[in-house]
């Protein structure tokens, strides 16, 4: 979604020949701000039913003075949501105040929302005034409120229930009429649950919980979104640019958008500064979302496969400087009872789960041999692993942990959820959790494993 409205009710058709011809239905299709508020509300692109969905449910709320708690993938235009419950209320003649609870140090967002007095830490030479003072009479967004610090969440929870704070290093209490929009793309349930952010709190920001839909479950809208990009661009830069080629639409519609609508708005406006012609057919992207295997495998699957694939080198050796359990970083009773939780048999001829036990008595000899796995190649012990772990002697913990990053990569960082990490993996998303805090793995921004990608292929985008 875009807060720029200009062409918002002027969506022109998508053409072959390089000249605009008005298409009815879609210059009808964009929301008309009075549909919400009048004319106080910009545009906002799409005609899909679930975008209708949302925008009713901000007509309800938006004249009450109820917290908001919007939730919604990055880039599904969760400000944009907070903007226009602000500007459909009451306060729409007071301040709007935008605080990312992510951007800022935990250190720094105790001052930036309270304010603090003249020395109440080094560096303060004079008063601040903090976001909840600013926003008085107005409405104040928390963006990434699932981002708040947990020593930081007691202090909201009274400023929304009493209405009053003092600043930092100061003994006034401070009076505020404030309303709290909050917003985030988190599991705030799974995190209440693995004790990351205080129930209370949870409760008392989710009075009107608003969902936003992905990209992907309203695609009707992408060419409306695309042709409000790509004429507002063009606008911009001057670009003489009159229509857009079918087949560039085409893809464009069927494409997933991890990054939903702000990935589709950056890659219009590149593909408008590329552009030379009258017909946008910008360079098509690879629409890289998931790991270099083609199908996800469940962490099991691949716990499994590694353990083959290193048994298969060692020819059936577990124990041993050289054996299996050496390799793969652990003991060699932890590997013999992982080979029993995951039921691989001694004489297995198959990668695939076998549930009973091991067929053949687990000898004390450290240097236990298992039996030749006969009926397996090294091509069908790493078939459903990840391409990017053949080849590659590493510890167990190392495979898990490289596949369990690049299926968080696929996921675009959601953990929890209908198509998240845990889902895909096969484990519950608290399970999965301590297992990334285990395995030293962080969630990267796009921003970063595109950066990674230009410096590992040399390939710059289009």
């Amino acid at each position: 979604m875009s807060t720029q409205a200009s062409w918002a009710s002027q969506v022109p058709a998508v053409i072959h020949n390089g000249s605009f011809s008005e298409d009815a239905a879609l210059a009808n299709a964009a929301l008309e701000s009075s549909e919400l508020c009048g004319s106080r509300l910009p545009s906002i692109v799409g005609n899909s039913a679930a975008l209708r969905r949302v925008l009713g449910m901000v007509r309800i709320v938006a004249p009450t003075d109820a917290t908001v708690l919007i939730n919604g993938e990055t880039g599904t235009g969760k400000e944009l949501i907070a903007e226009a419950i602000h500007k459909c209320s009451e306060r729409s003649n007071g301040p709007f105040v935008k605080v990312n609870c992510a951007a800022i140090p935990a250190g720094l967002l105790e001052s930036e929302l309270f304010g603090h007095e003249r020395g109440a830490y080094t560096g303060a030479v004079a008063r601040g005034i903090g976001r909840f003072e600013r926003a008085n009479r107005g409405t104040l967004f928390l963006d990434e409120i699932g981002d708040l610090p947990l020593e930081l969440q007691p202090k909201i929870l009274r400023v929304l229930q009493e209405r009053q704070f003092e600043r930092l290093g100061g003994a006034a209490t401070i009076h505020t009429d404030v309303r709290v929009i909050c917003a985030t793309h988190r599991n705030l349930v799974e995190m209440v649950e693995d004790r990351e952010f205080r129930a209370d709190l949870f409760y008392r920001l989710s009075v009107f919980p608003v969902e936003l839909p992905p990209l992907r479950e309203r695609p009707e809208d992408i060419r409306l979104l695309v042709h409000h990009f790509a004429m507002d661009y063009a606008d911009r830069m001057q670009k003489p640019i009159k229509g857009i080629s079918e087949e560039f639409m085409t893809v464009l519609a069927r494409h997933s958008w991890p990054g939903n609508v702000r990935e589709l708005q950056n890659f219009i406006e590149r593909s408008v500064i590329l552009s030379t012609g009258a017909v946008l057919n910008g360079p098509l992207p690879e629409f890289r979302r998931g790991p270099k295997s083609s199908v996800p495998v469940t962490l099991e699957d691949a716990e499994r496969s590694q353990i083959l694939r290193i048994l298969q080198q060692t020819a059936g050796v577990v124990g041993g400087p050289n054996g299996a359990a050496a390799r793969l970083g652990m003991k060699r009773t932890t590997l013999i009872y992982m080979m029993k939780r995951l039921g691989i048999n001694f004489g297995q001829t198959s990668v695939l789960p076998v549930r009973t036990g091991a067929s053949v008595p687990i000898s004390e000899d450290p240097t236990l041999r298992i039996p030749p796995l006969s009926g397996i190649s090294h091509e069908d012990a790493c078939s459903s692993l990840p391409k990017s772990h053949v080849g590659k002697v590493c510890t167990l913990a190392e495979a898990e942990r490289e596949h369990i990053s690049e299926i968080v990569e696929m996921t675009n960082g959601m953990i929890a959820g209908k198509g998240g990490a845990a889902e895909v993996l096969g484990v519950p998303p608290s399970t999965l959790r301590n297992r990334m805090r285990k395995l030293d793995i962080k969630i990267r921004s796009l921003a970063t494993c595109e950066r990674d990608r230009i410096a590992q292929t040399g390939e710059v985008p289009a």
